[in-house]
């Protein structure tokens, strides 16, 4: 009976422990690392750091060298198609898709491409994020067919999509209470 006692009472202290300093636990959930990369390319391109931060988190935990089933690369799961594009426009000279695994490489591209989409959907974070995970062109797509009326993500038609946007968004409330960038 003692034993029990005890037990429940480490329980209950864990989880007083674990209350009073939630935010040591959260920024275990939510890390950020290449903190300087994410604030210098947020800042170059426009864009709020917290949505690069969330983004990463959400595509790649922060694991540069991860490569997806579809193949899209590292810290923002750029695709090879598409980095090859960004980088012309950006003007990188001799730009090689291994090079995305490259933290900084990466996360330039990948924030001068979140940057260009919330240019062309007008500054709609719900839509350019769609747009970064489903396609550009869905994206436009479903507007011409009325299927984003509210512009909202419960409307996206793309179920792996509609959850990245709503992780994203969670994690970005998140990395705004527990950082300071």
């Amino acid at each position: 009976m003692a034993k029990k006692i005890a037990v429940i009472l480490v329980i209950i202290l864990g989880f007083v422990a674990l209350y009073n300093n939630i935010s040591w636990f959260m920024r275990y959930i939510y890390p950020l690392k290449y903190e300087q990369s994410i604030i210098s390319y947020a800042t170059e391109y426009g864009i709020d750091p917290y949505l690069v931060a969330s983004v990463i988190r959400v595509e790649s935990n922060f694991s540069p060298k991860v490569v997806s089933k579809r193949g899209a690369i590292g810290l923002m799961q750029i695709m090879p198609k598409t980095a090859i594009w960004a980088a012309e426009q950006m003007e990188i000279e001799d730009f090689q898709v291994e090079n995305l695994q490259n933290p900084d490489l990466n996360i330039r591209i990948g924030t001068w491409y979140l940057s260009s989409l919330l240019n062309e959907f007008d500054n709609n974070t719900t839509l350019a994020l769609a747009a970064y995970n489903g396609g550009r062109g869905n994206v436009a797509n479903w507007l011409a067919q009325g299927r984003l009326k509210q512009q909202k993500e419960e409307e996206i038609p793309f179920p792996e999509t509609r959850n990245f946007v709503m992780r994203v968004k969670k994690s970005y409330k998140w990395y705004k209470r527990l950082y300071k960038l």
